[in-house]
């Protein structure tokens, strides 16, 4: 008797998912960096915007109690920049000029082992401002320390009003931070540095690295780095 036939096993039918699309995968990025990219856009606006409204000064006098230099950088060999020439060459024009009878150079070591207030003081001292009338302030490591520290020897000295002197790019976020109220009771005045030795392109990546830092300011910087003169 033949043995029965068996039947061929049946393989099970593979259910027809459906795969989601590769685009569809790539949604959320895209979401997320269009997201990111507008709140960059904002923030950039919104420094511009602080920079172009920011106060240049809050007194009407012309005459102050010092002159108050905003450091810079030397080159690693300790030489000044040019950047630290227009500062320091202004403000000795403006202490010849009898806007103030003495200066206060303020920046520590804070981007290379060179103290940026010695190198400033050697130049005015150079330029034949008296040692007597310069004052060092060599601890700050960015412009809020700088703004700081210098209130502090205005105030133990008994002194009330500056000439504030940096470069045209620097002045907007300067102006903004000698604005918070904890500088309340000093009076002060924005000037410009020509910007005789600098490069155009140096001038425009000093503009925009500036706004950047004034972004930074807004949302970080003013909250955390406090500051009592």
């Amino acid at each position: 008797m033949a043995a029965p036939k068996r039947r061929p096993a049946q393989i099970p039918r593979r259910k027809n998912l459906k795969r989601p699309r590769r685009g569809l995968r790539w949604r959320p990025m895209l979401r997320a960096s269009v997201l990111f990219v507008g709140l960059l856009a904002a923030l950039v606006l919104w420094a511009i915007i602080a920079r172009s409204l920011a106060p240049l000064s809050n007194t009407g006098r012309s005459t102050f109690d010092v002159i108050l230099v905003l450091g810079t950088p030397a080159d690693s060999d300790g030489n000044p920049t040019p950047e630290m020439l227009d500062r320091v060459g202004e403000a000795v024009r403006e202490y010849e000029r009898g806007v103030a009878p003495r200066l206060i150079l303020t920046g520590g070591a804070a981007h290379n082992r060179f103290v940026e207030a010695e190198a400033m003081a050697r130049v005015a001292e150079a330029q034949g401002v008296p040692a007597s009338v310069i004052l060092e302030e060599p601890h700050a490591q960015d412009t809020i320390q700088n703004a700081c520290y210098s209130a502090s020897i205005l105030k133990a000295h008994g002194w009330r009003s500056a000439e504030i002197v940096s470069s045209p790019s620097h002045l907007p976020r300067a102006a903004l931070i000698f604005s918070h109220p904890a500088f309340d009771g000093f009076e002060w005045r924005m000037h410009a540095a020509p910007e005789n030795l600098t490069a155009s392109y140096v001038k425009r990546g000093a503009s925009f690295v500036e706004v950047l830092k004034t972004a930074r300011y807004l949302v970080w910087s003013r909250w955390v780095e406090n500051c009592t003169p």
